[in-house]
């Protein structure tokens, strides 16, 4: 792990655009950036999206997703690897084979279907995801509506993170205004990450900026557990943000903005102290979620 003034670790994101800047990459590098982390990025598709939905899909061709692979893993050294929207089974099966390869953290946050609810995964994706992807993850961040296509039946928050740890995937369910996610790996108890709801209409992102948060403490070293809770605590002290703002015609972007002024150094129980930008007089350390909303 890395200071500040040091060499920041590599984090990488692999997902589609989003013109709106909400969500996607423009979300995953800006939170991997915020928390101090490099960011790199392989484009898997390109999207038309504005706050009120997503008006078109263009998978990237699998041959030119391979290609920035290796343009990233040949030239830096990754630390942790998050995956967001993937475009086709082709795709996941290839992150899923690179990965394994190369032996970093994953984190898996399988955006299968929009807030708007438009499809961004169909049935092949669902099943690369099920046969390839989750096998390989450090951790899943599916919200209840992914867990329910990944299982192929719907439960409670809880029952569904227990379901997938009992086929051997590691999972982070997030529960939105429930006000619990789920923490379910394999041969463990399940843990709740417990947090209160920040109750606002612009969170059109909060699911990509949960996982890269995520994605970025794994690169600093934090153990899954710690990172999971600092993950939704981060991402609690973005929404309280957002919900002051006015953008957009539908479902405004959570905030991924960054102070002008030098950041305050968040100081954790943990053996390393870990320095991460807060903004001043955000509730971050007292009020926790990561939302159920998805790009």
């Amino acid at each position: 792990m890395s200071s500040l003034g040091g060499t920041p670790p590599v984090v990488l994101t692999i997902a589609s655009t989003d013109s709106g800047g909400a969500a996607g990459i423009a979300a995953d590098l800006a939170t991997i950036g915020h928390l101090g982390a490099h960011g790199a990025c392989v484009v898997s598709a390109v999207t038309a999206q504005d706050t009120t939905g997503v008006h078109g899909v263009h998978p990237v061709p699998v041959e030119v997703v391979e290609a920035q692979l290796d343009a990233v893993f040949g030239d830096l050294p990754v630390a942790a690897v998050k995956t967001g929207m993937l475009g086709s089974a082709a795709v996941v099966e290839l992150v899923a084979r690179r990965v394994r390869a190369a032996k970093v953290p994953l984190v898996v946050d399988p955006v299968l279907v929009a807030t708007s609810g438009a499809v961004l995964g169909d049935v092949e994706v669902v099943q690369a995801y099920r046969e390839h992807l989750l096998r390989v993850a450090t951790v899943a961040t599916p919200n209840a509506d992914e867990a329910a296509a990944l299982l192929g039946h719907d439960g409670s928050v809880r029952m569904l993170a227990h379901a997938l740890a009992e086929r051997g995937h590691p999972v982070l369910v997030t529960g939105g205004e429930s006000g619990s996610d789920w923490l379910a790996v394999p041969g463990e108890e399940l843990r709740e990450i417990a947090h209160t709801p920040v109750r606002t209409t612009n969170d059109h992102g909060t699911g990509c900026t949960h996982s890269s948060a995520l994605a970025t403490l794994l690169a600093h070293g934090l153990p899954l557990g710690e990172a999971a809770a600092l993950a939704a605590s981060y991402t609690a002290g973005q929404l309280v943000t957002s919900s002051r703002w006015h953008l957009g015609r539908g479902r405004g972007p959570v905030a991924h903005t960054t102070p002008l002024h030098p950041p305050q150094p968040l100081h954790l129980p943990l053996q390393r102290p870990l320095q991460i930008p807060v903004l001043p007089e955000d509730p971050v350390q007292t009020a926790t979620t990561s939302s159920g909303a998805r790009p």
